[in-house]
């Protein structure tokens, strides 16, 4: 899993599931308030719909 915070304390998550990748959003209360709706294949493809839903950092 890769993680990383963006500059209003949100942490982005990109992980794996069932061999499939998916990014979630956390904010800063620890409430989930955003995630894929669909997994990828390719973890750089979850990476771009990461960022076209608001993701400014770059996770590790």
């Amino acid at each position: 899993m890769a993680t990383c915070k963006d500059r209003d304390g949100d942490i982005w998550e990109i992980y794996q599931s069932n061999g499939r990748w998916r990014w979630r959003r956390t904010a800063a209360n620890g409430r989930i308030v955003g995630a894929s709706t669909e997994s990828y294949v390719n973890r750089s493809d979850c990476v771009d719909n990461a960022r076209r839903n608001g993701m400014a950092c770059t996770p590790a």
